[in-house]
């Protein structure tokens, strides 16, 4: 058999030797070049407006910001639980947010209800709904409410995933027929993963009838704030401009967090001229510090200048700070720097400064420093950019023994050639 194979390899190749050889792959026209050119550009192009896009899909993937109130951190823990179907946490952390101060307490007590139910401690869920009506008896969770007290009195069963499945194949196979349901889950459902769906539905649709519903909930005219915040997120990532409901959004809005969720998607959109007008009216530092950071590159040095010159809140001046240094302007670093009365924006311009490129300005202000405490920022500035050249520049003109030490101390920590030769000419 192994005789058999040989003979029909050697064949073959003997046949293949015989053949023409294959004519050469002609040259790739220069026609084509081009083309594919312009498609790398598009390319390009497209992958740097979806990462945009998707820097502001993250940054809203959480209802409220880093800096939040301790019931807005916990009603938020208390999302991302149901999310993930660990009820028992989620039962824990709404029913801290509703023992707490603040704009969401009708809120998480829903959400607790609901948790209750889901573990099936339907009496309880019952009483946290009563609780909700006697406390918050005109809140926009009132129709959510009314569903979820029908849904425990009926006690149906229905797990929420088929509904959830049930009402996707429906807005799939017949749309206008299923409107009636979507409408009527927007405005009030027991099932919060049954009204995300109906939402997405109506996101991703371009019926007349399914914008003006997503517009009345952005608004808030219709549904629950959380379901509010969504919609608003959901503007911001479709293909039409809506940048003027977005703006009349933020002015109409009373809620600090509509107003934020305005804001991100008046950034996904680049409508800055709209955020800086709003960074200058704006009354609420949290709210300016927001539109800034939608603004994210739009602003030249010298705006980012009368800005700082124009700030009251020392938090929004440390991120125009910021800025101007991932513009490069060292001269208004310095500036800061040397004559800023506030220490913080002080030791912040200074921080700034320490890395390579501009540590030599610092040099020149620690020789002509008297204060020990802003000569010390300086030392933490270059030691934090790893800055060794410079610092030994500092330790070479100073006369305290003590700083000098310090400045020792810090060269002996780094893998640094300068402080290394340093270190070792002081042993000489």
């Amino acid at each position: 058999m192994r005789n058999l194979t040989l003979l029909f390899v050697t064949g073959a190749m003997a046949l293949l030797a015989q053949r023409d050889p294959l004519p050469p792959i002609p040259p790739v026209p220069r026609l084509a070049h081009e083309y594919a050119a312009k498609a790398a550009a598009h390319a390009d192009a497209a992958m740097r407006h979806l990462e945009h896009k998707m820097a502001f899909a993250m940054s809203s993937s959480a209802l409220f910001p880093a800096k939040a109130s301790a019931q807005e951190r916990s009603y938020d823990a208390g999302l991302r639980a149901l999310d993930s179907r660990s009820y028992e946490r989620a039962l824990e952390s709404f029913s801290q947010a509703a023992m707490t101060t603040g704009s969401r307490s009708d809120g998480a007590l829903f959400r607790k209800a609901y948790a209750l139910y889901a573990l099936g401690r339907k009496d309880e869920a019952s009483a946290a709904l009563a609780e909700l009506r006697r406390s918050h008896g005109s809140s926009r969770w009132m129709g959510d409410a009314q569903a979820l007290e029908a849904e425990i009195k009926q006690g149906s069963g229905q797990i929420e995933d088929i509904r959830v499945a049930a009402l996707s194949g429906l807005m799939h196979s017949d749309p206008e027929k299923a409107a009636p349901f979507v409408e009527q889950i927007l405005k009030g459902s027991a099932f919060p993963k049954l009204q995300e769906q109906a939402l997405r539905g109506i996101s991703n649709s371009d019926s007349q009838r399914n914008r003006d519903l997503l517009t009345a909930i952005a608004r808030g005219k219709i549904g629950n704030p959380d379901l509010q915040l969504r919609a608003i997120h959901s503007l911001a990532d479709r293909r039409t401009d809506n940048r003027p409901l977005l703006r009349e959004i933020y002015s109409s809005a009373t809620d600090e967090q509509v107003k934020r969720a305005a804001l991100r998607g008046l950034g996904a959109a680049e409508d800055n001229e709209e955020l800086l007008r709003i960074f200058k009216a704006e009354k609420e530092a949290s709210l300016r510090m927001e539109a800034l950071s939608m603004m994210r590159n739009s602003l030249s040095p010298a705006e980012l200048w009368t800005l700082y010159g124009a700030e009251s809140s020392v938090e929004v001046k440390e991120r125009i700070l910021q800025r101007l240094k991932d513009a490069g302007a060292t001269e208004r670093l310095l500036e800061v720097a040397k004559t800023e009365k506030d220490l913080k924006l002080r030791q912040s311009a200074i921080r700034a400064l320490g890395s390579a490129t501009t540590g030599g300005a610092l040099v020149a202000m620690y020789a002509a420093e008297g204060d020990q405490s802003v000569k010390r920022m300086i030392v933490d500035a270059l030691y934090s950019h790893q800055n060794g050249k410079a610092l030994v520049e500092v330790a070479r003109k100073e006369k305290d023994p003590r700083m000098a030490q310090e400045l020792v101390s810090r060269l002996s920590r780094m893998k640094s050639k300068e402080g290394f030769d340093y270190l070792t000419e002081i042993l000489k």
